[in-house]
């Protein structure tokens, strides 16, 4: 179930409840006869059933939280104006906190966050949200531990996700505990989406962040990089391939985007790193090489140094959790 409020940001809402609805298609389709496995419902926190996105959208949810019944598996929050203006009725907010008791799993999309601290279901609790609003989350949940670098946290059954489409990356992560990571790919891959992205990656990507840079040269020049990971990219390489002088682009690019080539290049193949890492099974020899590193010592120096963790502990512990959504899944059939 997806709860909603007055001005709800609406990628937070029709996004993540997009990936299920498709689960479900493709799992139906795979197993016919079989029936639906999610079945997704809206309901809002306000007095009636319609209400306006921000966008200006009319939407008419199924019902009201006061008209809900029955069992309810997973329930997520998705952010917007009444939310985040502290604007909901405290009727609702009661609502929630009572009814969380007896539900599976409890999650927030975006500032949705601001309606769990409230009810106080983030006490105790390791939590994010879009990072232009953790400073607010940590004044309304001063006891939660708010996080403003991955795109969703898990803390046992509560869910905070980042910044609206990282609501989809959540909903991804949901579908997997629940039938696997085969599924979860599919959908994935049939939205389009780039890339089915991890918990704890960061709201502030490499690849994202060349993309704020006004400069076309250096916004093209992400794309060739990932290509060329492979390839010693020097200062020299990258400037004759935007067409610079070695010293002019340093300069540039350091000015743009406040870290120096070396690093940027650094960050963008520990990233394609974590990919691989996630989604393959190839030894880390071909994935040091693959990457750029030159060798897997050198590719756990970086590890070690950016991301607290050794490649090979990563990939266990990536590994352990599709395991544990495997068993879960074979269970619940």
């Amino acid at each position: 179930m997806f709860v909603a409020g007055s001005g709800v940001e609406i990628l937070d809402l029709v996004g993540p409840l997009q990936v299920f609805a498709r689960a479900s298609e493709i799992h139906t389709g795979e197993n016919l006869g079989s029936p639906p496995i999610y079945s997704v419902e809206v309901a809002t926190i306000s007095s009636g059933r319609s209400l306006i996105a921000n966008c200006g959208l009319r939407i008419t949810a199924d019902r009201t939280f006061r008209e809900v019944r029955g069992k309810i598996d997973t329930l997520l929050v998705a952010g917007g104006d009444a939310i985040e203006q502290n604007e909901v009725n405290p009727e609702a907010v009661r609502w929630l906190k009572r009814i969380a008791r007896r539900i599976r799993r409890v999650g927030s999309v975006c500032t949705g966050a601001m309606l769990l601290a409230r009810a106080g279901l983030l006490d105790g609790r390791r939590a994010t949200t879009h990072w232009n609003w953790c400073q607010t989350l940590i004044k309304r949940a001063p006891r939660a531990r708010v996080d403003a670098d991955p795109i969703f946290v898990r803390d046992e059954n509560i869910y905070t996700s980042a910044g609206v489409t990282a609501g989809m990356d959540l909903a991804l992560a949901l579908v997997e505990e629940d039938y696997g990571s085969r599924l979860a790919l599919q959908v994935a891959r049939n939205l389009v989406l780039y890339l089915r992205r991890p918990g704890g990656q960061s709201q502030f990507s490499a690849a994202l962040s060349l993309q704020l840079t006004d400069r076309k040269p250096l916004r093209e020049l992400e794309a060739w990089v990932l290509d060329n990971l492979q390839k010693p990219l020097t200062v020299p390489l990258l400037a004759e391939r935007v067409a610079m002088s070695p010293r002019n682009f340093a300069r540039v690019f350091t000015k743009e985007m406040k870290t120096t080539p070396a690093k940027f290049v650094e960050h963008l193949r520990v990233e394609a790193a974590r990919r691989r890492l996630e989604e393959s099974h190839n030894s880390m020899e071909t994935i040091a090489g693959e990457c750029g590193f030159g060798n897997v010592n050198s590719m756990r120096n970086v590890f070690q140094r950016t991301l607290k963790i050794a490649p090979g502990q990563y990939r266990r512990h990536f590994r352990h959790t599709r395991h544990s959504s495997d068993i879960n899944r074979k269970r619940k059939g």
